[in-house]
């Protein structure tokens, strides 16, 4: 029931005499005087540090007032929104924080500093609902994975379009390249592509859609022209599920702050006036924007360069001993066992590799290092078909060698996907 209101401070002082009284049963005291251990040890606590005038009640009010934001610190918060009117108070605290300035509010007093100056919609008056729970997926390490794609097309004042090529490391969310790109042909994005190799180095794998430079759905492989490329250079393709945009998340979502920080309500005059625009704001993004999913810390900060060098000419590859090895001719196709089987003209006047999979007539095919599809003899002919499941040129259990510049196969090596 508690102190009783008449002798509060006498019975106070009662219980922690004693308390205090050597082997005392703590326990039993607190139930004879009616109050809770976590109470009677607040009096206790206070009593050994304030004497008997600890044992009086104490007013609630405030020890401590907030005072009023300083002008000038609010001038700096607000100078660095204008600078980046689509960051919100974590970015902004994290920004401040990294250019040294003193005073650095707390994330909530900025967003109430935007909000009083009309940076912010009220609460309840914003247009979208919040999001809904997620989860993240990322790579370990820097360069394990690259994801890359075209943001959509938006037009020039000289009346023609720009393509926007971007690329992104998954583990860091660190901006590799950004390019304007008059189309989205393989012709323009390979050189682009080498750019960013020589630069970084080359990735284990990269992340593409379907669509054209890095897809056909019409191949029986999927695989282009560019993917065999990637592939010769020792780097996987994965393609993502055919209209499921949320597997390139981090894509998407580097196309929409890039649309929200530069491109929407701007003018650009062409490709070159673009570019120009372009890089400033990439060494933006990797260098000074905090990243939420980063904890607040730049993508900068969390990226490496790749220790695989970007070989400007490659030495002839060589199957094992374990393979049979046909050529594809310029239209795509091989002959096999008396058949004729069609592949994809992606790999036209290129070697590929056929390994037995165990299976009565079941052949896995392979380019490099990589199973591109499988066969079956029993057929006749046809095509390569990929491999149930598969989603992406991936490896399997067969081993195949390089030959050094010299053309001896000195290396095997494991091609697990």
């Amino acid at each position: 029931m508690g102190w009783k209101e008449c002798d509060r401070v006498s019975s106070r002082r009662e219980f922690v005499n004693l308390a205090q009284v050597e082997g005392a049963n703590f326990a039993a005291l607190c139930r004879q005087f009616g109050v809770s251990r976590k109470t009677d040890y607040k009096w206790l606590t206070r009593y050994q540090a304030e004497g008997a005038s600890g044992l009086h009640d104490q007013s609630r009010r405030p020890q401590q007032f907030r005072r009023p934001t300083p002008a000038d610190v609010e001038a700096e918060v607000l100078k660095l929104r204008a600078e980046h009117p689509s960051w919100g108070g974590r970015k902004l605290r994290a920004r401040l924080l990294a250019l040294g300035a003193p005073h650095v509010p707390a994330a909530s007093t900025i967003t109430e500093i935007l909000r009083r100056h009309g940076c912010l919609c009220r609460p309840g008056e914003e247009d979208q609902p919040p999001p809904g729970p997620y989860q993240r997926f990322e790579r370990s390490v820097p360069n394990e994975l690259w994801q890359m794609d075209f943001k959509g097309e938006f037009k020039m004042t000289n009346g023609r379009y720009c393509y926007p090529l971007t690329m992104l490391d998954d583990h860091s969310r660190f901006a590799l390249g950004l390019f304007a790109c008059g189309n989205q042909q393989r012709n323009t994005v390979q050189p682009h592509l080498v750019t960013l190799f020589r630069r970084y180095g080359l990735p284990q794998a990269i992340f593409v859609d379907n669509g054209p430079p890095w897809g056909s759905l019409n191949s029986p492989t999927r695989h282009t022209r560019l993917t065999a490329w990637l592939m010769r250079l020792d780097i996987k393709p994965i393609h993502g599920r055919p209209f499921y945009p949320q597997g390139r998340g981090k894509e998407e979502r580097f196309h929409r702050t890039l649309k929200t920080e530069l491109l929407q309500d701007r003018f650009f005059d062409d490709l070159a006036h673009t570019q120009s625009r372009f890089e400033p704001w990439r060494q933006m993004y990797n260098q000074e924007r905090p990243h939420e999913a980063l904890g607040l810390a730049v993508p900068a900060s969390r990226y490496h360069t790749s220790a695989r060098e970007y070989p400007e000419q490659l030495p002839p590859f060589e199957y094992s001993s374990r393979f049979q090895t046909r050529t594809v001719n310029r239209v795509g196709q091989f002959q096999f066992k008396g058949h004729t089987y069609r592949a994809s003209e992606a790999f036209s006047e290129q070697r590929l590799g056929l390994c037995p999979t165990g299976q009565d007539g079941i052949w896995d095919v392979y380019y490099c290092h990589f199973r591109i599809g499988q066969l079956d003899e029993r057929s006749g002919g046809g095509v390569v078909r990929r491999p149930r499941g598969q989603a992406a040129a991936g490896g399997g259990a067969a081993s195949a060698r390089y030959a050094r510049s010299s053309g001896t196969p000195t290396e095997e090596r494991s091609s697990n996907g």
